[in-house]
């Protein structure tokens, strides 16, 4: 798996719009901190021995945007730095993500017309040339604002003298947080979001994280055994040093555990506490520990504040995000359930140390799905090197989850996109009696899925051939072995996604598209159970 390690965080990134003030909060920042100030543009120029304007004229804006990322990757590998970046440099994902794991990045932002009197005179900018100014600023604006929402920290130049802002700055520098991304999430109908942050080291920093956003009622962390032993003081002791009532539950692990039973004894641990409406439920640990959790949470006190805290790579990029909770009856996975969407997702990826790698491998399954659904590139990167960074990997599988998820919360349709390979999943999970993981189960879900397309020309053979090449070189199953077609079938006619009777099937038409299918004739369905089944 690529390493979680990264070296401690002491640059400070500032970045933004042209025109906030990057450089010059930079300068001062600098000389109070008594560092070294890197203007990345002044340095570009110097190494090209042309102004940026002559770069664009004479190369075109990618060669200088690689020249950008060049001089990016030398600096994070740097310390004691005060590094004011381009309007564009961060714009890249992997470039957040590479400034991010290193500095502590901060996002300097103006309003409209602040912006515009400051750059209105320079004729040095590449991007704003042309006679309307004010309508280029704002389409690039426009263009950038998603990128620029990730970078956490945010600090508004206009009206501000330099030395105000660099007052802040040094504020957020001497809380001692490193970087990390901020991956919002919008809810359609909801009063406000959520945030999903994700960075090496922030679990010690869980309760000021949590307490910025309103969360500083008493703790009840619920876990499991497998996770308590591992991490317990240094998340309980994070909490205890602020001096918030915290109690921690520790429950059985694995999906068999899945049950009302259980949530009943989670009440009961709640009561125990004198958990009220102000308290908090902080999920710790994988996907079963956040179904159990949140659907607690949902319904105890008809709903009291939840937080995920995912330690497992299947729960960091899948389960934690999109408010899904729920337990299992005999009859069938997550049949009992509710939507509660969670205060903030927290992601660490320094937990993955402690996972066994068969369970990192089974999250690997649901991030091929990711790029099988909506992102080609993730797919081509995990066919050849990966990406560089599980930061990196992490946040490109959450974009895909977190786009779907915002377009249709409550799975009234694109959200439905998501169970690829999962009604063969759950049907396999069932008839293994839970033996079978389910990242393993969806990886055998994902193969059958793009037989069962490329059967009813849906898509292309090698489509169906690329699916199963990535699941085989990620070191998951590409057989099933003991379990009868029929079997499977049958375990699927309980499955909660059927409509009016009829099983519901996502099927690929390409590596980056999938539609939903019914009626799918049983010949072709079973005879794509089957070809999983060796002879």
């Amino acid at each position: 798996m690529p390493s979680t390690s990264r070296q401690p965080s002491p640059n400070i990134v500032l970045t933004g719009f042209m025109g906030v003030g990057k450089s010059a909060v930079g300068r001062e920042v600098a000389a109070r901190l008594q560092r070294t100030f890197i203007d990345m543009d002044e340095t570009i120029e110097q190494q090209a021995g042309m102004s940026i304007s002559d770069i664009f004229a004479r190369h075109g804006e990618d060669v200088f945007r690689a020249m950008e990322t060049a001089l990016l990757r030398e600096l994070t590998q740097r310390q004691g730095l005060v590094i004011a970046t381009g309007g564009g440099t961060l714009i890249p994902a992997e470039n957040r993500v590479m400034a991010t794991r290193s500095s502590l990045v901060i996002c300097l932002t103006a309003g409209m017309d602040t912006i515009l009197e400051r750059v209105q005179a320079d004729e040095s900018r590449p991007l704003l040339a042309g006679n309307n100014r004010s309508d280029r600023i704002k389409t690039l604006l426009a263009q950038r604002a998603a990128a620029y929402d990730e970078i956490p920290y945010q600090i508004d130049t206009t009206g501000r003298s330099i030395a105000e802002v660099a007052d802040e700055v040094i504020a957020l520098v001497e809380r001692g947080i490193g970087g990390y991304l901020r991956l919002p999430v919008s809810v359609p109908g909801a009063s406000t979001g959520y945030d999903i942050l994700l960075g090496s080291g922030l679990l010690q920093h869980a309760p000021p994280l949590m307490r910025e956003r309103g969360l500083d009622g008493d703790v009840v962390i619920v876990s499991d055994r497998n996770v308590t032993s591992h991490w317990q003081a240094s998340l309980l002791n994070a909490f205890r040093q602020t001096g918030v009532k915290t109690t921690w539950v520790t429950l059985p692990g694995g999906e068999s555990h899945k049950t009302l039973d259980t949530i009943r004894e989670l009440y009961t641990a709640f009561l125990d506490a004198e958990l009220d409406r102000s308290g908090v439920v902080v999920a710790f640990g994988g996907g079963v520990i956040g179904d159990m959790a949140g659907f607690a949470a949902a319904t105890y006190l008809r709903g009291i504040r939840f937080v995920q805290i995912p330690t497992t790579l299947l729960a960091m990029v899948d389960a934690s995000v999109g408010g899904k909770t729920g337990v299992d009856l005999p009859q069938g996975k997550n049949l009992v359930g509710a939507f509660k969407q969670p205060e903030m997702v927290l992601i660490d990826p320094e937990t993955l140390s402690s996972l066994p790698s068969e369970e990192f491998r089974n999250g690997l399954a649901e991030i091929i799905k990711h790029g099988i659904i909506a992102d080609p590139e993730l797919f081509a990167q995990l066919q050849s090197s990966g990406p560089g960074s599980l930061e990196s990997l992490i946040a490109r599988a959450l974009r895909v989850k977190i786009g779907i998820v915002q377009r249709d919360p409550y799975e009234e349709g694109e959200r439905a996109y998501l169970n690829l390979g999962h009604t063969f999943a759950h049907a396999i999970e069932r008839v293994s009696h839970y033996a079978i993981p389910h990242g393993q189960a969806v990886a055998l879900g994902l193969i059958a899925a793009g037989r069962l397309s490329a059967s009813l020309n849906l898509c292309s053979p090698e489509t169906a051939q690329r699916i199963e090449q990535v699941v085989e070189r990620l070191g998951l199953p590409t057989t099933l072995v003991g379990y009868a077609p029929d079997a499977i079938i049958a375990a699927m006619r309980t499955d909660k996604k059927r409509k009016h009777g009829q099983i519901r099937f996502v099927l690929p038409r390409d590596i980056g598209k999938v539609d939903l299918f019914e009626d799918i004739p049983v010949e072709n369905l079973k005879t794509a159970i089957a070809s999983l089944i060796p002879d």
